[in-house]
């Protein structure tokens, strides 16, 4: 049986300690590894659902509008445990992927090997990490390339915040407002595609809100079971375009 507890690394960061850990569940008889925000529980590999979702339902998003063949340049916002930007590169159609994580921190434990996925997503040479704001990046007018300001892309996937009203900081906020969205869509390239995984079922209010700003727009549910209790849990993939 693996130890029950082990604290891999731990870093302080602008917004507070983070720390990779794994610990044993007993329970489940199996290992989860998990990155904790001070002691607020950020992510594990536990359950990769609706992460994985968020690259799949919205590259085949994309593909109910402009079709195949066709190389896609997509955006990630946020890196966490490499799950949706795995699922990004495992679309064929896929050109390049640039994949934004504020913390530094995470992108070294990637680049190190101390995540399963890093050494994979950096030996695809479609990947590139980068150090900065997501936020920032989809308010200003140059964007997601700062070698080519303006770039738009066929694909921009957001998991960050735990929902569009649950935010990780205050200073995000601003990002899902009627004037936040639209500076996202102006670097969506023709048919291009927003996508925003959500940790609560579908907000109706959200959902209208996104029709203010994008011309088509769904929820999609992501249902899964929970080990811990006898029911499901329902997450949400927000796609516009």
């Amino acid at each position: 049986m693996s130890a029950l507890f082990e604290e891999i690394d731990y870093q302080p960061t602008p917004i507070g300690p983070i720390s990779l850990r794994r610990r044993h569940d007993v329970r489940l008889q199996t290992d989860i590894l998990e990155i904790m925000l001070g002691d607020e529980h950020l992510m594990s590999d536990l359950i990769t659902t609706s992460e994985i979702a968020l690259a799949t339902l919205g590259l085949a998003y994309h593909r109910e509008q402009d079709g195949d063949g066709r190389q896609l340049d997509v955006v990630v916002g946020g890196l966490g445990l490499g799950y949706t930007a795995e699922a990004v590169l495992r679309d064929s159609c896929v050109g390049s992927l640039r994949v934004f994580e504020a913390l530094q921190t995470i992108i070294d434990w990637h680049e190190t090997g101390l995540l399963p996925l890093g050494e994979n997503l950096c030996a695809d040479p479609r990947c590139q990490f980068v150090c900065s704001d997501f936020f920032a990046c989809a308010r200003e007018d140059v964007g997601f390339d700062a070698t080519q300001p303006g770039r738009r892309f066929d694909a921009i996937l957001v998991d960050i915040d735990h929902a569009p009203d649950f935010h990780l900081t205050p200073g995000n906020a601003n990002f899902y407002s009627a004037a936040g969205l639209a500076g996202l869509k102006s670097h969506l390239a023709e048919n291009g595609v927003f996508g925003l995984w959500s940790n609560d079922p579908p907000d109706n209010s959200f959902t209208a809100h996104l029709r203010t700003v994008f011309a088509d727009v769904r929820a999609e549910r992501v249902v899964f079971a929970n080990p811990y209790q006898d029911n499901d849990v329902t997450q949400t993939i927000y796609l516009a375009r």
